[in-house]
């Protein structure tokens, strides 16, 4: 298999997108896109992993969704978007980034952890069926 590489999403990348985010309308999805704040995963040409970056109270980063299609998880693809997210972060003068995760999912919970993020709050039965969602943070090394 050939390696992954990480782009921002571009009109072409619509339909995979629409495809796995189905939090947020296509007209949405359309300004992130012009806002840089949609990511691609490729493996050679095909899409197989998708990032939206949100900013809370409009200048806080935030991973609102990273998914990777299960048959290409566990190579590195998620670390490679976190990666190239982490680089343009940076050039835009931020130092660290948020995400999250519900607490009854402990391979995201793991992941997160692997990935350089660290635990820094939760907010008790945020989700559905009264769920909570444990808040990670990861500082960037400068």
């Amino acid at each position: 298999m050939s390696e992954f590489s990480v782009r921002f999403v571009t009109e072409e990348d619509l339909a995979f997108c629409l495809s796995i985010d189905n939090e947020l309308p296509e007209p949405l999805l359309r300004e992130k896109l012009k806002k840089n704040e949609l990511l691609i995963l490729l493996r050679g040409n095909e899409p197989v992993g998708y990032l939206r970056l949100e900013y809370l109270w409009h200048k806080v980063p935030y991973i609102g969704l990273i998914y990777v299609l299960r048959e290409h998880r566990g190579h590195g693809g998620g670390r490679k978007m976190l990666g190239f997210l982490e680089s343009y972060l940076k050039l835009k003068g931020h130092n660290f980034l948020l995400s999250s995760s519900q607490v009854d999912e402990p391979e995201s919970q793991h992941w997160h952890r692997s990935s350089g993020f660290h635990e820094c709050g939760i907010i008790s039965a945020l989700n559905e069926g009264g769920v909570g969602e444990v808040f990670f943070r990861k500082d960037f090394k400068i």
